[in-house]
């Protein structure tokens, strides 16, 4: 049952106020005033709206030790993440943690290092303490197994996706993502669009430059020469611009599978005198602040709102420990934010909004 407040009775001199005082002005039980904190019970909603109204009125607020107790709940979650530097993982858990707090409640979060003994190690740790549901995430997009299977709370995955379709998945719209940025070169007045990109063997990699490829075919179009696969670094980007010049020099556009890429296709073009964007204009991908705008010109990007996933990854959380889990693989839009990579051009881009598109 809930406790005692610290803060003193409005009116009264050194009494703080009890949970009698809210049952004396609601003009309700004890145990209704109870059911109406604690969030149980078959209550009215005129009923649990006065009572809510005369524990606002009086200052009263719940012990959360006893609410815990009572409730069998520790309002506690806990997030295991794979993403060791953060890349991804502490955009999203700031947006976990906004949704959360607003619900008091704490987040414990695990670095597993993609490494599945510590993995189930944390997994383990955060059962034991009781925690009311699990947030699993990590720096790739691709499904992954479960990280357990008939666990006793929710676990919502975030930015990955888990292979068990029961699970509840939360991921961006990669495919979305490409399709924007296409669309957006296309609007610029670019038609001798390459794409330069990550690994094959990534799912990002691989989902975003087939999107690109569609989205091009769907206007009639082929991308300027096969996409280029490498890696996700600057170094990459500087080759593969070389040798996209020198096998396509009448390319005008480039759709970079990433920040890091673009930033390196950027620099090749200006050694090999091309200016962006009058001459090439350059898309990127992640919207990495550090990359995006300390590209020269500062890059035209997909941002993939890991802050609004994580939010969201967090609603579905809460929703499932109250009993109303979505199950299924749930995508989350993304935006295209345009900069001075993509501005300048003979053909006036059309205004676009800044609600989230697809990712």
């Amino acid at each position: 049952m809930p406790g005692r407040k610290a803060a003193e009775r409005p009116g009264n001199t050194g009494r703080p106020v009890t949970i009698n005082d809210v049952a004396q002005l609601a003009g309700v039980s004890v145990g209704t005033v109870s059911k109406a904190l604690n969030g149980r019970g078959s209550l009215r909603a005129e009923t649990r709206h006065r009572v809510l109204s005369a524990a606002e009125q009086l200052g009263f607020q719940p012990n959360r030790a006893a609410v815990a107790l009572n409730s069998g709940r520790t309002y506690t979650v806990g997030m295991i993440t794979t993403d060791t530097i953060g890349r991804f993982s502490i955009p999203l858990m700031m947006g976990a943690e906004d949704a959360l707090g607003a619900g008091e409640m704490s987040v414990f979060l695990c670095d597993a290092r993609d490494d599945p003994i510590r993995e189930q190690y944390y997994l383990r740790t955060l059962l034991s303490r009781r925690v009311d549901g699990i947030i699993v995430t990590g720096r790739r997009t691709q499904a992954r197994p479960p990280i357990g299977t008939g666990l006793p709370i929710p676990v919502v995955y975030a930015f990955i996706s888990s292979t068990d379709p029961r699970d509840c998945s939360v991921v961006p719209d990669e495919a979305g993502g490409a399709h924007k940025a296409v669309d957006h070169l296309l609007a610029v007045g670019r038609r001798r669009i390459a794409h330069i990109t990550g690994p094959e063997h990534h799912h990002s990699a691989t989902v975003r430059a087939t999107a690109a490829t569609d989205r091009l075919a769907e206007a009639g179009l082929r991308l300027a020469g096969a996409p280029l696969f490498g890696e996700w670094s600057e170094a990459w980007g500087r080759q593969a611009a070389q040798l996209l010049l020198g096998a396509n020099a009448e390319v005008d556009a480039v759709f970079c599978g990433s920040d890091q890429i673009a930033r390196g296709v950027a620099d090749a073009l200006r050694a090999a005198g091309r200016r962006v964007p009058d001459d090439v204009a350059l898309v990127g991908f992640d919207n990495w602040d550090v990359m995006a705008l300390g590209c020269q010109p500062p890059l035209t990007s997909v941002d993939m709102e890991l802050e609004k996933l994580g939010r969201t990854a967090a609603d579905l959380l809460l929703a499932a420990i109250n009993g109303e889990a979505s199950p299924g693989r749930h995508t989350h839009p993304c935006r295209l934010v345009i900069r001075d990579s993509t501005a300048a051009s003979s053909t006036p881009a059309p205004a676009l909004d800044s609600a989230p598109g697809g990712s």
